[in-house]
């Protein structure tokens, strides 16, 4: 029968002797959990992969612009581009990696070729005669092939490749091979390309982001929610949902699988990354199961909110931030469960120079939340550099 109980330590950040410890030992690193998405965090991925192989990171599978908008209207799928960009980020590149599959899989096809060209470079890449698949050895190249030639014989005639990555066709193909579940080719193309931690969606189901704001006006879509796609909101975020398809407001929601409640419950830190606010962190702490998870872990969580500016965040304080994100993660609770819970936010970790604007220290007191302030920032003030945030991290483990 084990126990588990809680320890207090005297925390220094960054902490010299943690962290040679684990780039000494990557191997047997700490297992830091990130709900992230997007791109925002791969710099620090990357280095983060050089002091633990066991980071996890749950990415949210909700985007619907760019070329993972035409996979998921051609397959009504999950989005894949958010999973595949972070499994390319903790990919081994040294030359125990595979270097040749790094580069089949962060190409894209040009944007100015015909559409007739692309057609003729898949095909090509299907036979195995394409110059980014010939290094590649058997069996490993068959398998991609493999993959590549459902994706082909499943699209239609008229699909656009301009701008497709071959590596969100590989996974499409695996996902439509595997009876439409994401897991058994991530699974795979993990061991290929060798992950230096775990990667997975927080779900694996095709559903869209809806978002009520304000004035009262309701978005579906999270490509026009970011303001990279579509011109900023012109109000406030009030409420955020998980969507049924595009078309008109049809809330869903589902339980993350069972593997995904032990990574939360288990993790040895909790991080809330910068990112697009909404659409990449809290989209990840809608699904049923993961506030409750989080409340069960006893270890340490932290938020680090982003610097500059945010379209999604626009009228939202660092408080409110916080508030919000606490908000969404108690929905996931009833009163008897939280009680019984650990906290969900234990730590603000900010930058010792940057402004952040108003902190209130009384309330976040009350909060049961601590603010870490340390360097963050090196070059560019709208930019935390990924060695100092990392380096942070691995202290408050």
């Amino acid at each position: 029968m084990s126990t588990t109980c809680r320890i207090w330590r005297r925390l220094q950040v960054p902490d010299p002797v943690r962290i040679h410890r684990y780039e000494s030992l990557p191997e047997q690193g700490p297992k830091v959990l990130f709900f992230s998405g997007g791109s925002a965090f791969n710099k620090a991925s990357r280095e983060l992969k050089k002091f633990t192989h066991h980071s996890i990171h749950l990415v949210t599978p909700f985007d619907s612009g760019g070329s993972s908008a035409r996979l998921r209207a051609e397959f009504d799928m999950p989005a894949v581009g958010d999973l595949r960009s972070r499994l390319m980020a903790l990919a081994d590149e040294t030359v125990m990696g595979q270097p040749d599959v790094y580069a089949l899989f962060t190409h894209r096809f040009a944007q100015t070729d015909s559409l007739d060209v692309l057609a003729e470079q898949l095909q090509q890449l299907v036979d195995g005669h394409h110059p980014l698949i010939e290094p590649i050895p058997n069996p490993m190249r068959a398998l991609i092939q493999t993959q590549l030639a459902v994706t082909q014989a499943k699209i239609s005639p008229e699909f656009d490749l301009r701008g497709a990555s071959i590596g969100n066709l590989i996974i499409a193909g695996g996902y439509l091979n595997n009876q439409q579940q994401l897991d058994p080719i991530v699974f795979l193309f993990s061991r290929i390309v060798k992950t230096l931690g775990e990667v997975k969606t927080i779900l694996d189901s095709p559903f869209h982001l809806g978002v009520e704001l304000e004035d009262g006006s309701v978005i579906l879509g999270q490509h026009k929610i970011t303001g990279k796609e579509h011109a900023h909101l012109a109000s406030p975020i009030k409420h955020i949902w998980l969507n049924k398809g595009l078309r008109g407001v049809v809330p869903i929601n589902r339980q993350i699988a069972d593997d995904r409640r032990n990574m939360i419950a288990t993790a040895d830190l909790i991080c809330y990354p910068p990112g697009s606010f909404y659409s990449s962190l809290l989209a990840n702490l809608l699904p049923k199961g993961v506030g409750l998870s989080i409340y069960g872990n006893p270890n340490p969580k932290v938020y680090i909110p982003n610097l500059g500016v945010d379209p999604e965040q626009i009228g939202l304080s660092l408080m409110g931030q916080v508030e919000r994100l606490m908000s969404v993660i108690q929905q996931d609770c009833d009163a008897e469960s939280a009680g019984n819970g650990f906290s969900v936010l234990d730590y603000l970790l900010l930058d010792d120079n940057y402004y952040y604007g108003t902190l209130d220290i009384e309330k976040l007191s009350e909060l049961g939340i601590q603010v870490i302030k340390t360097p963050l920032i090196r070059h560019k003030m709208d930019r935390y550099d990924e060695v100092l945030i990392v380096k942070a991290l691995l202290s408050l483990t």
